[in-house]
């Protein structure tokens, strides 16, 4: 009994003398989930170990970090676009800036600013401490390290560092920002914010901004168009009011509450906005002079080269801005020339605008695109990028016309059609094509369901928001397509069915590092081999009808669609390829503060059959080469 006494008491002894872990977890004498849930003194005493961590890095990172040459972290570079083969097109310096003394930039815009960035700026010690928090605790979810900014912080992000949302330079900004706010005075600070920050149109800084918006220096700017400038610091692409309906509305209730944002926090009298009730129009945006080389079509290139940089990388008008791209384009410098040098040489020889009324305010917008890939290889936006800033070749809202009906012959076939069958006058739907017959058209279209020509349009390569409503009138060609987007879409007959986007960057670099999402679009199947066929086979006959013996003296295949005397749209198109390159060339007429097209009857002096021969003449010289003897007819 003894002996099993001793044995007992020898056991809890050994059990006493285990040694104690230094963390009790998982906890002992728990039993499930509480096991492994920490005690209230373990949670004190992490986050009192992880801020004290937090602490000591910031104090290591407040001693070892000082502020960078501000002129050598400020500086920007320009973009430079390549063409097709090579060869520069034009370098653009991306910042155009005008750095100004705080004391001609007025208090309304410093009001504005303040009101809606930072009110405390003036009493803040120039950091945002939650803010920081935020970014952190967005770094432990894997998201980008975002977070509210001081206007400091912001000044030292545009002036010291990068832009990249990264924790390193999250906290290297906090640092800066609080040496930068006890050595430098809040006026050098405002200075320095209102001097670099972005305003969109290519403006840096407000200077350069009051120009862009209202053609004024800054100085000259009233309290009302300040408001707007400082709207536009929350992101230039949303708020400018010209770029389209959506951001005239973010504008305009944005610039309303800053006006409202100064009242409450005290910088401006409830008298004073009383008075500001209309929005402040800015000036519609210009190009720099810099875009007006090759013919007056470097600016149109850069724009659509930007517009689908921005599209395939996610990159930001802001982000090509700060400068330092290399941008390789699909462009072909010969083409160029020769797409623009017909579209200036026939419109300069046949219209006389001092002397017609009908012959002002004629337009013309061309596109060619290699039709074995979609490769866009030219354009003519215009006649001056820097004097006519709509890209008439990469814009909606002129009717194809008959140039569309090759999608309904193309979607008839599709459904089994015979090519061979006969509509109204007994002709057959590639007769009717030729010969444009839009009762056939309009019959065909019934037939086949509108619904149905849309979706093959759209197959083909015409873009959704350009089809037309689905009416009686949509098989002759009510939808809008861009020049760019009918060139590619014709080149899917070409192609035997098969279908590319349109593209027109090959490859873009940053300090030598490739900007990933450009490779080529895919190929894809949009109609039959056989359908294309029948189709290519009409449009043949068509390039013939009308160019006759220049088709066969350009040594290759011609297919070509266009509108005719039948057409009573305000627009003429003659769309149309070789094996090579696919063109399509529009023409229109506007007048000045009119949103409508106006006719184009009497244009050309009433012989070019509503522009329908100017079209096909520009489209000759440009992709053939050739033209027709004086006093041909055509």
């Amino acid at each position: 009994m003894r002996t099993h006494a001793r044995h007992e008491g020898a056991q809890k002894a050994t059990v006493r003398r285990r040694p104690r872990r230094p963390i009790d977890y998982p906890r002992r004498g728990r039993r499930g989930v509480r096991r492994w849930l920490p005690s209230w003194r373990q949670w004190l005493g992490g986050s009192l170990l992880g801020f004290g961590a937090i602490a000591g890095l910031l104090g290591y990172v407040y001693v070892t970090v000082d502020i960078p040459d501000e002129n050598a972290a400020a500086g920007r570079e320009a973009n430079v676009y390549f063409w097709a083969d090579g060869t520069q097109m034009v370098s653009i310096g991306a910042v155009n800036r005008q750095n100004v003394p705080l004391d001609d930039i007025p208090e309304s815009v410093r009001n504005a600013v303040i009101a809606a960035e930072n009110a405390s700026f003036y009493s803040d010690s120039g950091v945002d401490p939650q803010g920081l928090g935020r970014a952190v605790l967005n770094m432990v979810k894997g998201q980008e390290t975002q977070g509210g900014s001081t206007i400091t912080q912001q000044y030292v992000k545009n002036t010291y560092l990068s832009q990249d949302q990264t924790m390193t330079r999250k906290v290297r900004e906090f640092v800066i920002s609080l040496k930068v706010d006890r050595r430098k005075s809040k006026d050098e600070i405002l200075q320095g914010y209102l001097n670099s920050s972005w305003f969109g149109r290519g403006a840096n800084g407000v200077e350069a901004a009051a120009h862009a918006y209202y053609g004024i220096p800054a100085r000259q700017l009233n309290a009302s168009q300040s408001a707007l400038l400082a709207a536009l610091l929350k992101g230039a692409e949303l708020y400018d009011p010209s770029a389209s309906p959506a951001n005239h509305r973010r504008a305009e209730a944005r610039w309303a509450w800053i006006l409202d944002r100064q009242v409450a926090v005290g910088r401006m009298s409830a008298a004073e906005r009383a008075r500001y009730k209309e929005f402040p129009e800015p000036l519609k945006e210009s190009r720099s002079t810099s875009l007006s080389g090759d013919y007056g079509q470097t600016g149109y290139l850069v724009d659509v080269a930007d517009k689908y940089v921005r599209q395939r990388t996610g990159l930001t008008a802001k982000d090509l801005a700060q400068g330092g791209y290399r941008i390789h384009t699909t462009f072909d410098k010969r083409r160029v020339h020769q797409l623009a040098r017909a579209a200036r040489g026939v419109l300069d020889r046949r219209l006389e605008p001092r002397e017609r009324a009908d012959d002002r305010g004629v337009q013309v917008g061309a596109a060619s695109v290699r039709t074995q890939d979609g490769a866009v290889l030219a354009l003519y936006g215009g006649a001056d990028a820097t004097r006519h800033f709509s890209n008439n070749a990469d814009t909606s809202g002129v009717p194809a016309g008959s140039a569309f009906k090759p999608f309904v012959l193309a979607a008839a076939l599709q459904d089994g059609l015979r090519a061979d069958r006969k509509g109204p006058g007994g002709m057959t739907p590639g007769e009717a094509l030729v010969e444009g017959g839009n009762a056939t058209y309009r019959e065909l279209g019934e037939e086949v369901g509108h619904r149905r020509v849309r979706q093959v349009a759209v197959d083909a390569g015409m873009l959704g928001r350009s089809m037309a409503r689905p009416d009686a009138s949509f098989p002759l060609g009510t939808s809008t397509p861009s020049a760019v987007r009918l060139a590619s879409a014709y080149g899917t007959f070409a192609r035997g069915g098969l279908q590319h986007d349109p593209y027109s960057v090959t490859s873009v670099t940053k300090d030598g590092e490739a900007v990933g999402g450009l490779e080529p679009p895919r190929t894809r199947r949009a109609l039959d081999p056989g359908v294309a066929g029948q189709v290519d086979a009409v449009l043949r006959d068509a390039a013939e009808d009308s160019l006759g013996r220049v088709a066969s003296r350009s040594g290759q295949p011609v297919a070509a669609g266009r509108t005719t005397d039948q057409d009573r749209f305000r627009s003429a198109w003659f769309a149309g390829y070789t094996p090579e390159v696919s063109t399509a060339v529009a023409l229109f007429r506007t007048r000045p503060r009119d949103p409508l097209l106006q006719p184009l009857s009497g244009v050309g002096g009433g012989k070019s059959r509503y522009g329908n021969a100017l079209t096909e003449r520009i489209w000759r010289e440009a992709l053939l080469g050739v033209d027709l003897a004086p006093g041909s007819g055509r």
